[in-house]
């Protein structure tokens, strides 16, 4: 089978085009026949090799033989192994696995859900990662409600796109933040309000907000809290917060009642289950950048290297040359 393998650490450069081996699903897993795949910063992490603890899962000093990279998928089941059950050959299915960026991959079954019928497999690979941590940020950790202020920094990428429209889905009246070129596309996803971060700080406004949903940290956690409500919620979701960050919201919030929640997210059928019910009901459709041939693959990483994509960036498996 083709699939798009790490040589180092770097640039675009690191991603090669090889032919492996299909893989066999071992116990509770299902072997998948990959149509479209999805990439989301944790690849992007990874090509870097930063933070550094993401290369002892990678591989140190260099990525592991035949590392086959992505995470997110949606495709058709080709075969399980012992001990599965929900899931048969031919059903069509989305989720995140390792090494998603293959004609064949192999998923867990606790990872992986029945397809949204009303998403194409591009739209259905775009969902996983990013709009898992989108739901879990907002509905488990910040514990959105009708009629609350959310605002979501950063709304117009992977996370963004999904978190502004599960916020509204959610009851909540949202305010996304955005630079100039994406500002009519986060409010035509379901934005009540739109700032440009080239034109103004939300920060230095007058508003309010219940919830900050955090994707870029672009300003300090002091600046940030200063718009929060008393009782806010403060969600990190960025690798670029870093432990220092971290540390400083916990100790903080040892003297006020605002509240910092970082996470991680976890991709898992119950979240994407979830997902699936919104999805299919109309609230929620996924932002979809560029489509790149899986032969392409190191010019989709380029692209997301640049830090403009808007939505998701996909990789298109089957029939690429």
């Amino acid at each position: 089978m083709k699939a798009i393998i790490q040589t180092g650490y770097g640039s675009a450069d690191v991603m090669e085009l090889k032919q492996l081996e299909k893989p066999t699903p071992g116990d509770g897993e299902v072997l998948v026949r990959v149509v479209a795949a999805s990439l989301a910063a944790g690849e992007y992490y990874g090509m870097r090799g930063k933070p550094f603890p993401i290369v002892f899962y990678i591989g140190f000093p260099k990525p592991k033989k035949d590392f086959v990279v992505g995470l997110d998928f949606a495709g058709v089941v080709e075969a399980i192994g012992t001990n599965v059950s929900g899931f048969r050959p031919g059903d069509e299915v989305y989720g995140q696995c390792h090494g998603s960026c293959a004609e064949y991959t192999v998923a867990g079954q606790g990872s992986i859900a029945h397809k949204p019928k009303n998403l194409s497999f591009e739209q259905a690979a775009a969902v996983p990662t990013s709009a898992c941590t989108a739901l879990q940020a907002l509905r488990d950790h910040a514990k959105v409600g009708p009629e609350q202020k959310v605002l979501i920094n950063g709304a117009s990428g992977g996370v963004g796109t999904y978190a502004v429209q599960i916020a509204k889905a959610l009851g909540a009246e949202v305010t996304g933040v955005c630079s100039k070129g994406n500002v009519e596309m986060v409010r035509g996803i379901g934005a009540d309000h739109v700032i440009d971060y080239t034109k103004e700080d939300f920060t230095k406004g007058s508003a309010r907000y219940d919830v900050i949903l955090d994707n870029v940290a672009s300003h300090s956690l002091s600046a940030t809290r200063s718009v929060l409500t008393p009782t806010g919620v403060h969600v990190p979701s960025s690798g670029h917060a870093g432990m220092g960050w971290i540390i400083a919201a916990g100790l903080s919030a040892m003297f006020v009642r605002q509240q910092v929640a970082p996470f991680v997210a976890a991709t898992n059928t119950e979240t994407l289950l979830a997902l699936r019910e919104i999805i299919e009901a109309g609230k929620v459709t996924p932002v979809i950048d560029r489509t790149y041939p899986l032969s392409d693959t190191a010019q989709a990483f380029a692209y997301l290297d640049e830090g403009h994509a808007r939505g998701k960036v996909v990789i298109s498996v089957e029939g690429s040359e």
